[in-house]
């Protein structure tokens, strides 16, 4: 799967956090190899993995599972143990109804309440009792309830809608790769609807998963699955298959046309471009945000070059690759760097 990076709200958030706790932000920066300077430029991004590595130093310096965001601690390794309650249930249903009697023994947990109309099922969290502000904890919290159910029953969930209790935010693009969903903001309260056909499913998981799945954490959360809810995502699909071609040839004329990505949707021109401009974005803008995700990754490997890198992307020349990176992120490609081969 292509690189995905994700906004710096997330560092911010957890900066903010590390912050009241009294930890050296420097330090905690770079040992993530984010540069301090990135977190006042609203376009910067970052990897997955760096923002994975951020939350599990504050899983480890405030010992609690919500990073002293919740109404009360949530002692590490409570979910853990949690699990091993929930992953002998017979299905899906039955675990969730174990979960609401486990909730009464973690007061820290937003409460959560699900409720089946039909063919739909919403769970729902009450996010009021978190700290002020605290929306990127909520996309975590949603995002973690629909992964670990997918993870018990072992197949993927596609969710019918989901849910956020604030304004629509500017990336709302970051929101569709987490949750490949329809989305609403300024909602009564934060939920995730997915089909009730699901509470039915068996639970697949040992122990021996759980205890992966947890060590693995929070990977899994951050990292989105191919769930193809929205056309921006099947688009994106094609083109990533673009970029390998752009990194065998070295040229940019390897991408596919507007033409050819309509064909392979089975849709027009016209329609792909109507239906993507619903969606907030467009052919261009998903090419330019492959592009940019592969160059934020590699640089933060450190494993080649500016010269190589732009190369790759099938930029004419370095010049142009760097005028191309600070339009997207707000900065040079150097503030990227942890190292590399030579300097660029």
């Amino acid at each position: 799967m292509a690189a995905r990076t994700v906004p710096i709200d997330f560092v911010r958030s957890a900066v903010a956090t590390a912050q009241r706790q009294g930890v050296d932000i420097t330090e905690l920066l770079a040992g993530v190899g984010v540069a301090p300077e990135l977190l006042a430029q609203d376009r910067a991004r970052v990897t997955v993995d760096q923002v994975a590595a951020t939350m599990r130093q504050l899983w480890r310096i405030t010992d609690d599972e919500l990073f002293g965001l919740g109404p009360a601690p949530v002692p590490r390794g409570s979910v853990r143990l949690v699990g091993f309650g929930l992953i002998a249930c017979r299905d899906l249903g039955a675990a969730i109804r174990r979960f609401g009697e486990y909730q009464r023994l973690l007061p820290g947990l937003p409460p959560m309440t699900v409720t089946t109309d039909g063919e739909r099922t919403r769970c729902t969290l009450d996010t009021s009792v978190l700290a002020a502000g605290e929306e990127l904890l909520t996309v975590f919290l949603l995002a973690a309830i629909h992964r670990m159910i997918s993870w018990g029953i072992g197949r993927r969930v596609a969710l019918r809608q989901v849910e956020f209790p604030y304004p629509r935010p500017r990336n709302i693009a970051d929101y569709d790769l987490v949750f490949g969903a329809p989305l609403v903001f300024d909602a009564a309260t934060a939920a995730i609807t997915f089909d009730s056909e699901l509470l039915h499913a068996p639970l697949t998981r040992t122990e021996e998963d759980l205890i992966d799945w947890a060590r693995n954490a929070p990977v899994d959360v951050l990292s989105r699955r191919d769930y193809g809810a929205s056309l921006a995502e099947q688009v994106r699909k094609i083109l990533t298959r673009g970029l390998r071609g752009v990194r065998e040839t070295a040229t940019a004329d390897r991408w596919p046309t507007a033409d050819e990505v309509a064909k392979r949707l089975s849709m027009s021109q016209q329609t792909v471009r109507r239906k993507l401009g619903e969606e907030g974005t467009s052919i261009t803008q998903i090419r330019e945000d492959i592009l940019r995700d592969a160059a934020v990754a590699s640089l933060v490997r450190g494993d080649e070059t500016v010269e190589a890198l732009s190369a790759r992307l099938g930029f004419s020349e370095p010049s142009a690759f760097r005028r191309a990176f600070r339009r997207w992120t707000g900065s040079p490609p150097g503030s990227y760097r942890r190292s590399a081969p030579t300097a660029g």
